[in-house]
């Protein structure tokens, strides 16, 4: 049987489901901070996010299955004839609850009276937006930015999806383009939602062409990677412009205390908290899809949520593994 090693937090119930999905496995729980290359060396299964580093001696491994969706740093440094996966399908209730939150805080001016409360300030605010007939568009369409497309359709918003190759248009939105049309519908935007994972093709997609063609007063989110988005250029926006902003992600990570982004008052920031294993449903799913990779790979099945190494994304397919876990 195999030797496994969790770095993911589980308690008794998380652990149970890992013995089940492996009968008779050596089994091993250790802190991703605290794992060392002779933890990794005779190590078969990896179920967390250790250092990339630490792979160079995990010669017998088979699979990495991150508890993340981001694979950042882990493909160049996978051993031969590993597979890797995310855990892409768990993080769409959590994140997406994120980002509703945040656009109607900030269409609600929330964060202000928040403000205004700190300074024991009685003070009205002004005018405010609704979801109701705005134009969202959600700048990646996977399990995070569809299950928030999905929810401001819902509220009325005009949904409009982006995403890489598939043409194919999902129910949660209204309309669908592709990545090289991406100019076209950013000065149609009331919402831009950026949920895109960490790759060369992404990289400051939002430079300051693109912010430029957004309509003053539009709000921005991310929760994807900082790297997507020129900040200084945002924050030049949200300035000159009265663009608003919500991040749950920046670049660096943390971002520096003498950066400008703070002190702007139409600039919420979140310290990368919309997933993670804040929300006990996001957890659960986590532990859920390592189990059901587990017991694939031991019965030589195929692999749920297996990432491209190529492009870093997860492979468009696979044999139904993700209603295998619903």
């Amino acid at each position: 049987m195999p030797n496994i090693l969790v770095t993911v937090p589980c308690d008794e119930a998380h652990k149970n489901m890992l013995s089940q999905a492996a009968p008779g496995a050596d089994i091993a729980y250790k802190e991703a901070e605290q794992a060392t290359e002779a933890d990794l060396a005779h190590v078969d299964i990896l179920f967390g996010n250790v250092k990339p580093a630490l792979l160079a001696s995990a010669g017998r491994l088979k699979l990495l299955q991150l508890f993340t969706a981001g694979t950042d740093g882990y493909l160049p440094a996978l051993p031969a004839g590993c597979a890797l996966a995310n855990t892409t399908g768990a993080f769409g209730l959590a994140i997406g609850e994120h980002l509703l939150a945040t656009a109607l805080t900030l269409m609600k001016r929330l964060h202000q009276y928040r403000d205004n409360q700190a300074k024991r300030e009685w003070k009205d605010m002004g005018g405010v937006t609704s979801l109701e007939g705005a134009i969202v568009v959600a700048l990646g369409l996977g399990d995070i930015g569809a299950s928030f497309a999905g929810k401001c359709r819902a509220l009325g918003a005009y949904t409009i999806g982006v995403r890489r190759t598939d043409a194919n248009k999902p129910g949660c939105v209204d309309e669908l383009v592709l990545a090289d049309a991406l100019d076209s519908v950013l000065p149609r935007a009331d919402v831009l939602a950026l949920a895109l994972p960490g790759t060369p093709e992404t990289a400051r997609i939002l430079d300051r062409r693109r912010i430029a063609l957004l309509k003053d007063g539009a709000i921005v989110l991310n929760v994807g990677r900082g790297s997507a988005i020129d900040q200084d250029a945002l924050a030049d926006a949200i300035e000159a412009r009265g663009i608003r902003a919500g991040l749950d992600v920046t670049d660096p990570e943390p971002l520096p205390p003498g950066h400008r982004l703070w002190a702007l008052e139409g600039c919420l920031i979140t310290p990368h908290v919309s997933g993670f294993f804040h929300l006990r449903q996001t957890h659960d799913r986590m532990v859920m899809i390592a189990c059901e990779n587990i017991k694939r790979l031991l019965a030589g099945k195929p692999l749920i949520n297996l990432v491209n190494p190529e492009t870093g994304y997860r492979l468009d397919k696979y044999d139904g593994g993700k209603d295998a876990i619903q």
